[in-house]
């Protein structure tokens, strides 16, 4: 199967709102439309996870980021552009997004990704995609396609084949909380 095959697959899979388990520029990801409610509840019952933990998105430019959060405060925009590994923001003034999805307190969990597979199949699909370790919670994070426990690939819609052969160490993104008021905090370095 192509790289283009691979994204028109999932990109299907997503848009009829199914869950999909794809390579991401960190670990492999559990994801599915970020803006639709009922698919997000189906990644929090595969991960067997209490929905009071939000969940990251991924988009793939500037320009979505801001379709997803109300102001981008400056601070993001130099981090993004400092950082050299892929880095997590939390912001404030979550919008556009399945409620479900949104901290309590209207925060979101975003990043920019860059890697190609990963970046072109949110381009293609044209919205922020959840983007979850692949799984269950409270075990390690599936740093490769063999690595994933055979629950989720069960759970699942459809499970890309590009980088499946992959067999190096990958690390989860950095999270950097940014509030309002300019507060910044590291939660995972």
């Amino acid at each position: 199967m192509t790289r283009e095959e691979d994204i028109r697959n999932a990109v299907d899979v997503l848009r009829r709102g199914g869950v999909i388990l794809y390579p991401t520029d960190t670990v492999w990801g559990i994801g599915c439309d970020a803006t639709n409610e009922e698919a997000v509840k189906r990644v929090f019952e595969i991960k067997q996870r209490d929905d009071s933990k939000a969940l990251i998105c991924l988009v793939d430019s500037d320009a979505r980021l801001q379709r997803y959060v109300r102001n981008v405060p400056d601070v993001a925009w130099q981090l993004i552009d400092c950082t050299d590994r892929p880095t997590t923001l939390i912001l404030d003034g979550a919008v556009n997004l399945a409620t479900n999805l949104v901290a309590e307190d209207g925060s979101v969990g975003i990043r920019i990704t860059d890697e190609p597979f990963s970046k072109e199949l949110c381009y293609r699909f044209q919205k922020a995609l959840v983007s979850t370790s692949a799984n269950i919670s409270g075990q390690p994070a599936a740093q490769n396609y063999r690595d994933i426990d055979q629950k989720i690939l069960d759970a699942v819609d459809y499970v890309c084949w590009s980088r499946r052969q992959e067999h190096k160490p990958h690390q989860p993104s950095s999270i950097i909380r940014l509030r309002q008021d300019g507060q910044v905090e590291i939660i995972r370095k």
